[in-house]
Formats: structure tokens, C-alpha cells, sequence
């Protein structure tokens, strides 16, 4: 029973996510109503002293990423970069690779240690201009965005800075690039079968004569630009390559100027406690905030007039689609802190661990729990902090390497996590305009596929050895 309640409140969120209904509503309806059938006594306790604890604390670390993302793919937008970066991509490529162009901006931004969230903020506008250019229905965006963003570059790839793939490390002992040739094979694997599926996709609307707008309304379209002459294409493109090397640089200069923590006297009356920042657990927060700040500050310093013409009203949008997007991943995570919680979730967990095969049990461990949670990392932070330990027995039982114990999780972790109910689901839904009857189809196939890729490096592994 305890389980078929957890089920219940999984399948709920996902059906009313799926049906267009607001998960800020209904995530925590969907929680509570778990507890409520579990104990009703811990509902109260359960919604101030969980769900909401869970929930304030995600938008205290990430809202400030959620708006100045926002805002930097509002004045990309108003300053006519986006219409410049996707002319020069169609004179270079041509208007038929238009997804394979989106693909590896994506891939770029989010190997290059910018957060997902930013990434989808920040591409929309070029992908919304290039499909309508290239006459590409709307909906394959989320998809395509997906592919580029929540995939190989998360946590496929070696050395990729992303917490999915920084999270086993501390678990293993290992490093961020960790099993090199099994990574790449999947992250190969997932691009081609990914890219594959897309330009199918792109060829049946294509033969079905179904343009940009398709039969429904267009949503969250961005402006037209009508600053007259755009902007040079490398002009154009430093704003986003200044905000990856900022990023990384912001990410070695905090550190070294604040030390482990930092603390400070509040200037208040009375003898007030100091306020102390552990900045080793907020380096990469701030890192992106920062990188931030220097994209934006220089998309402003290129293109003055185009920008400040607009800038209130432009801004203005942004910030409310940054606010409906961050409470939607916040409502989320206290969704999945509540699951996590209910004694269902155990039961879950240790029927996962009766597989035999060590990566295997490893692989759908972590796959599952990150789609009941919704959340790769919160999936894989709560598998491994629960059976690192039988992972590593089990490991050297079958003289398995450490780092191919990593790969497996990080790739894992990134494959069911993306059912309905997830939070950066909700939020790439919520920038593009689109509904989950409309996108979600899509983005579940390269869902599947993320997953596939993982038993496919089991498989090479076995058959190889190779790491």
C-alpha cells in the first residue's frame, strides 16, 4: 500500500502536468495527498517543515539564475543578436540543419558550465528564429533544446562541469572525467540517434505541410526587431561566449578571494550573531550569477539603443516568465522531497537493490528514483547516499573500476528524470510557449533514448572492457 501511494501521487502530478494544469497548484496537493493516505498527522508538519523548507530553499539558490537568465535572453532578443546569429547560421549551414545548429549551442553553453535553466533562456530566442526562418513546426524546439541541453553535455561527456556529473565524485572517489571512452560512446550515441529522431520528426511535418505555427496559437513569441541594421554575427555571439569564460573564471577567482566561508557583522541594533557563507557549497551559483550580469551588462554596451527602447516593457516579461518558471522547479522539488520522505519511497528503493548485476542494479536504481523525484541530481543524490556503499562492495565483487561506477550513475540519472512533473521540463515548456500535449512527445523520445544509452555502455563495457 505504501508503495501503490507513492505510485498514486507520481501518476496524478504527471496527468494534471500533462493536462496543462499549473504543478505549483498541484504538485504540493499531490505530496500532501500522499502523506494525507500515509498519516494524516504529518500532513501539517510535512507542508512548513518539508515540502515548503524544500521549496524556499531551491529559490533562494536558484531564482536569481532563473531572472538574470531571463533577462539575458530578453535583451538577446530586443537587441537583434538572435536575428544575426540565425542568418549567419542559415548562410553557413543552411536552413535544413537548423536543428543540428540549436543542438550545439546548447551543447556548447552546458559543457561550458552554464546552468541548464540559463541555457534554455537564453537559446529560446535563436531557436524560436531560426525554426520560423526555416519553417520548422514550434514544437520540436522543446525537444531539440532538450537533446542539446539535458543529455550528452550533462553528464555523458568527460570533464563536463555539470552537478550530474560532479555529484559521484564525492561518493567514488573520482573525477569529473571519469571513464573518458565509455562517456564519449554514449554521448555519441545519444547526439546520433537524438539528431536522427528530430530530422524525422522535422520530415514528416514537413511532408504533412505543417509550418512554424502548425494549428495552434503561437505563445511567448519573441519580438520582432526593428532596429534596422543587425548586428555583426561575431558581435553578436560574444555576449554568449563571454558568459561560458566568465563562468569558468568566476568559478576559480571565488573561491580564492573568499576562501572555504565567509562571514560578516550585520549592521543592526542590538548584538547580532554574525552571518556565515560556506562559499565552497554557492562558488557555482555565483560563478553563473556573475557570468550572468557580465552577458547582459555587454549585450546593453553593444546595442544601446535597440535594448533600452524596450527595455522596460522587455524586462518586465521576463522577470514574470523567470517567477512562473522558478516556482514551477521550486513546487517540484518540494514535490520530491515530500515523495522521498513517505515510507513507499523505501520500499522502492529496496526492491531496486534485489538486481543482480551491479551496473544494472546501479543504472535503474538511480534512473528510477530520479524519475520518481523528478530530479536527476536530488534521483542520484538520494540512490547513491543509500547504497554507494552496496554499489562498491558489489563493484569489487565483479572487479568493476570506480570510474565506470560514476558513468553509469551520471548518465542514469539523466534519463527517466524527465518524465512530466520535472521542473526544467516545466520550465523549458513554460519559456517556449508550448503545452506537454504539444512537446512533451518529443521530449520523452530523447528521454528514451538518454536511457538506452546507458544499458549501451554496459554493454560495451562488458564486451570490451573498456573505460
Amino acid at each position: 500500500m505504501d508503495f501503490l501511494i507513492v505510485l498514486g501521487a507520481l501518476a496524478f502530478l504527471m496527468f494534471v502536468a500533462y493536462r496543462g494544469y499549473s504543478v505549483i497548484l498541484f504538485a504540493p496537493v499531490a505530496a500532501l495527498g500522499a502523506v494525507l493516505l500515509t498519516d494524516p498527522s504529518l500532513v501539517a508538519p510535512m507542508f512548513t517543515g518539508l515540502f515548503m523548507d524544500k521549496m524556499v530553499g531551491f529559490l533562494k539558490l536558484y531564482f536569481p539564475v532563473f531572472l538574470l537568465g531571463a533577462i539575458f535572453g530578453k535583451v538577446i532578443e530586443l537587441s537583434g543578436f538572435s536575428k544575426a546569429i540565425v542568418a549567419a547560421t542559415i548562410k553557413l549551414f543552411g536552413a535544413s540543419r537548423a536543428i543540428l545548429s540549436i543542438v550545439m549551442v546548447c551543447a556548447v553553453l552546458t559543457y561550458g558550465g552554464v546552468s541548464l535553466f540559463v541555457v534554455v533562456f537564453a537559446v529560446y530566442p535563436f531557436a524560436a528564429e531560426l525554426f520560423r526562418q526555416s519553417d520548422i513546426p514550434k514544437r520540436l524546439i522543446p525537444g531539440t533544446i532538450a537533446l542539446g541541453a539535458f543529455t550528452f553535455t550533462m553528464d555523458a561527456l568527460p570533464g563536463t562541469p555539470q552537478i550530474q556529473n560532479i555529484i559521484p565524485t564525492t561518493f567514488f572517489g573520482t573525477n569529473t572525467w571519469a571513464a573518458p571512452w565509455l562517456g564519449t560512446i554514449g554521448g555519441v550515441f545519444i547526439l546520433a540517434v537524438g539528431l536522427a529522431y528530430l530530422d524525422w520528426r522535422r520530415r514528416v511535418a514537413l511532408k504533412a505541410g505543417e509550418g512554424y505555427a502548425g494549428d495552434a496559437a503561437l505563445v511567448n513569441e519573441p519580438v520582432a526587431f526593428t532596429g534596422g541594421r543587425l548586428a555583426n554575427p561575431l558581435i553578436a555571439i560574444l555576449p554568449l561566449v563571454l558568459v561560458g569564460v566568465a563562468n569558468k573564471l568566476f568559478t576559480m577567482w571565488i573561491p580564492r578571494f573568499y576562501g572555504e566561508s565567509h562571514s560578516f557583522d550585520p549592521a543592526v541594533i542590538g548584538d547580532a550573531a554574525p552571518i556565515v557563507q560556506q562559499v565552497s557549497s554557492i562558488t557555482a551559483i555565483w560563478a553563473v550569477e556573475g557570468a550572468l550580469l557580465v552577458g547582459i551588462l555587454s549585450v546593453i554596451a553593444f546595442a544601446w539603443k535597440p535594448v533600452m527602447t524596450s527595455f522596460a516593457n522587455g524586462t518586465r516579461d521576463a522577470i514574470g516568465g523567470a517567477l512562473l518558471a522558478g516556482m514551477n522547479t521550486a513546487s517540484e522539488y518540494g514535490f520530491g522531497a515530500v515523495i522521498a520522505a513517505l515510507p513507499g519511497f523505501l520500499v522502492v528503493a529496496n526492491a531496486l537493490g534485489t538486481i543482480d548485476d551491479p551496473l544494472v542494479n546501479e543504472a535503474i536504481t538511480v534512473t528510477a528514483l530520479a524519475g520518481i523525484t523528478g530530479s536527476a541530481s536530488g534521483g542520484m543524490g538520494i540512490a547513491l547516499a543509500a547504497m554507494a556503499d552496496t554499489f562498491i562492495a558489489n563493484a569489487n565483487a565483479a572487479g568493476i573500476p570506480m570510474e565506470v561506477l560514476h558513468r553509469v550513475a551520471a548518465m542514469a540519472s539523466g534519463g527517466m528524470d524527465t518524465l512530466p512533473h520535472n521542473g526544467a521540463v516545466i520550465t523549458l515548456l513554460a519559456v517556449t510557449g508550448l503545452t506537454h500535449r504539444q512537446a512533451y512527445k518529443d521530449i520523452f523520445a530523447i528521454t528514451v533514448i538518454k536511457t538506452l544509452a546507458v544499458m549501451v555502455i554496459i554493454g560495451v563495457f562488458y564486451a570490451t572492457g573498456i573505460v
